[in-house]
């Protein structure tokens, strides 16, 4: 089959474009044809993929979607395919990638009835609506069960187009036989003394994902702990209002900024404490290839991801609501309790070899080709 994937932007750090990455190779791989439409490609093309740039500019988000959709639709007018997958919201999709949590539930709940009156807010929910109404015939690829009862609420959307898919973990996040040496060659490499503590957030979007939050915990631990703790903070984002906080609360150098990268699994060896303190998150992968490389985790437990935590007891599940001083003090005593984090490191690794955490992209895949389409 002809497989046309939709996205608006792909870059090789974010864990949505990961998500299609692996399941467009999934699909090539069963020997389907791959054609990818999107508005942005940063990085590597795969062998075999066709990939159209869509040639369109506006002001405004919604101008571009909208102005996006439109040259596709006219290019599969023209050159048609068997299905059309999409990992953003839009009309005219076969299937669904539910990366994103419920726009509606947001702008009822989290918004100024004011923002219903404007372009941006009518043009997201118009797309949304295309997807999830009851007489769409799109069928949903979830990746939280968190979601879904809310999309039902807001659109009544039949129980069967869900299909809610295991994590899709990549086997080279688990950690390997040799991860003690690579833990000691990635302390050597980043200058940290044995009893020097790392902790590390991944993930672009540093508004979305705590930085802020995890910033005042750093500055509120304990001196002496403090003085050998450090924070790496790696992401495809703008650091500078985060570099100005850190300054304020005056962490100096025990913060670094990184940029987006490919070599993460030595950073989750190396590290003592992943930190995501997340404003909301429909999933977290983060946390799953940091319980599966046995480095512990600190989490908020707004992530859908984060009950794994719990399920594996490899790290600390914040309480809701968010509560700044409950982060402080769990930070404290985890990077305090060598033998706690020893613990759960153990769990995580136990964890990882028994639960199913790796085969979303296969579950994907059968969806996608099953005979139900149109």
């Amino acid at each position: 089959m002809q497989l046309a994937f939709v996205l608006y932007k792909y870059f090789p750090f974010g864990g949505l474009q990961r998500d299609f990455m692996r399941i467009a190779l999934e699909c090539q791989k069963r020997g389907h044809q791959i054609r990818v439409y999107t508005m942005i490609w940063e990085g590597d093309i795969p062998p075999g993929f066709e990939v159209l740039v869509a040639p369109v500019k506006a002001f405004f988000n919604h101008t571009r979607n909208e102005k996006m959709l439109a040259w596709m639709q006219a290019d599969l007018a023209k050159r048609p395919v068997d299905r059309v997958i999409g990992f953003n919201k839009m009309p005219g999709l076969d299937v669904y990638y539910a990366a994103d949590g419920c726009f509606e539930d947001k702008a009822q709940n989290l918004r100024h009835a004011m923002y219903r009156h404007f372009k941006r807010y009518k043009h997201f929910a118009e797309y949304e609506r295309a997807v999830f109404d009851k007489d769409a015939a799109t069928e949903i690829l979830m990746i939280s069960e968190v979601q879904q009862p809310l999309f039902i609420k807001h659109y009544q959307t039949p129980l069967q187009r869900f299909h809610l898919l295991p994590p899709g973990i990549a086997l080279d996040r688990r950690a390997p036989a040799n991860a003690a040496e690579i833990r000691a060659e990635f302390r050597r490499e980043f200058q940290l003394a044995d009893d020097d503590l790392l902790l590390v957030q991944i993930g672009s979007g540093f508004k979305t994902k705590g930085v802020d939050r995890s910033l005042k915990a750093l500055a509120a631990l304990p001196p002496e702990l403090k003085k050998r703790t450090r924070l790496f903070v790696i992401g495809q984002d703008d650091p500078k209002v985060f570099q100005l906080q850190s300054a304020t609360l005056g962490l100096g150098d025990h913060v670094q900024f990184l940029k987006g990268r490919s070599d993460i699994p030595r950073f989750l060896l190396g590290a003592d404490l992943l930190i995501h303190p997340a404003y909301n998150e429909n999933t977290g992968t983060v946390l799953l290839e940091a319980l599966v490389a046995g480095l512990p985790v600190l989490v908020s437990a707004v992530c859908g991801y984060a009950h794994y935590i719990s399920d594996a007891d490899c790290g600390r599940v914040l309480d809701e609501p968010f509560e700044q001083n409950q982060l402080n003090e769990y930070l404290t005593h985890m990077l305090s309790d060598d033998a706690a984090r020893a613990a759960w490191s153990r769990n995580g690794l136990a964890y990882a070899q028994t639960a199913d955490l790796y085969s979303m992209p296969q579950h994907a895949a059968d969806v996608i080709l099953a005979e139900q389409h149109r």
